[in-house]
């Protein structure tokens, strides 16, 4: 009956971790927050964070029921973004120098 609404909260989760994990611009991840948020609300409410959810749930705006499914879809939303994150940036071995750019003598 409400897997649109953990559909939405697993992919808008998902979507932001991955935001956050490969960029670290504040102002990337507020637009994306934003971004998200908007595009859900009407839809599952735009929580995207287990805490929102109870705090919702607490406030009588989320059945209770509804808890433990959105906390699921949140959080393996996020642990999918980190599985994506790590295989498009695949570790390398450590820190590497770049290599310099010299200091050629005339």
């Amino acid at each position: 009956m409400y897997f649109q609404n953990y559909f939405v909260e697993f992919f808008g989760t998902m979507f932001f971790v991955y935001i956050i994990l490969a960029t670290g611009n504040p102002l990337a991840i507020g637009a994306a927050l934003a971004l998200v948020v908007l595009l859900t609300r009407n839809i599952s409410g735009g929580f995207m964070n287990p805490v929102t959810t109870l705090v919702m749930t607490s406030a009588g705006q989320l059945p209770s029921s509804e808890v433990i499914p959105y906390c699921l879809a949140q959080v393996f939303g996020g642990l999918i973004a980190l599985e994506i994150y790590k295989h498009v940036n695949a570790y390398n071995g450590g820190p590497t120098l770049a290599p310099s750019g010299g200091h050629a003598k005339k």
